[in-house]
């Protein structure tokens, strides 16, 4: 059975940097110019995804290859495993696109996990719903993806540089996930650091485990997710 992951309450956007504040407002309204264009031909951005892959299957990468931009070094995938939801975005970072100063996890020495060129990060997965809305947000453990492990203010630290800036898949559904990641920056800053915690407390409770192979241990942070509510938090925060 897997561990319950460790949950997070709603940021307090009042709280939160003006620069990031308006970051966020010109986040929000890429998504719903994206949205708009998308519905207006009956699409979503995970059909976006899924078109002509052929049929659906659980735990497949869509699309085959996954999308991955080499400027940015930014990549996605598209899956299902997971009860309550249609599928996931799982977002990464490869290390090129990385800020400088950024470093593996003293856990990394040693162990068969990608490096150099090669390392990649996990950022945040966003769980959506059989009608393509952003329903959750929730981090993973590192034999969920196979990443390389970087300490949680360094992830926190890539998180802007996210970016698929290219119309493969899909130009809408391709800005709509950049500009998703930094709508919801405090959320995934919250889920990351306890993402930290859950990690360090079930180190601390079983001692002769290795927790980044600990079957038990998937999912370690997660937060239900609204993009309506997150708009309605940053216009007020915003005065």
């Amino acid at each position: 059975m897997t561990a319950a992951p460790r949950g997070i309450a709603a940021p307090d956007l009042s709280q939160v940097d003006r620069a990031t504040l308006d970051t966020m407002a010109s986040a929000a309204a890429e998504i719903a110019e994206c949205t708009r264009v998308l519905r207006k031909a009956g699409l979503n951005p995970v059909g976006e995804v899924l078109k002509g892959q052929g049929k659906f299957v659980k735990m497949g990468h869509y699309p085959k290859g996954d999308v991955f931009d080499r400027e940015t070094q930014s990549q996605y995938y598209y899956h299902a495993h997971r009860e309550g939801e249609h599928g996931h975005f799982h977002c990464f970072l490869r290390a090129p696109g990385m800020p400088d100063g950024v470093a593996p996890a003293p856990e990394a020495e040693g162990r068969d996990w990608p490096r150099d060129d090669k390392a990649l990060a996990h950022l945040v997965a966003v769980s959506m719903d059989r009608f393509g809305v952003p329903i959750r947000m929730f981090t993973t453990n590192q034999w969920v993806t196979g990443e390389t492990w970087y300490p949680g203010p360094d992830i926190v630290r890539m998180l802007p540089r996210f970016a698929i800036d290219h119309a493969h898949p899909s130009w809408p559904t391709n800005r709509w996930l950049t500009a998703l990641v930094r709508l919801f920056r405090p959320q995934i800053e919250a889920l990351i650091v306890a993402r930290d915690a859950a990690l360090a407390a079930h180190r601390k409770a079983h001692p002769d485990t290795d927790p980044f192979t600990d079957r038990t241990l998937e999912t370690l942070s997660e937060t239900a997710i609204s993009i309506a509510a997150q708009q309605a938090a940053l216009r007020k925060a915003l005065g």
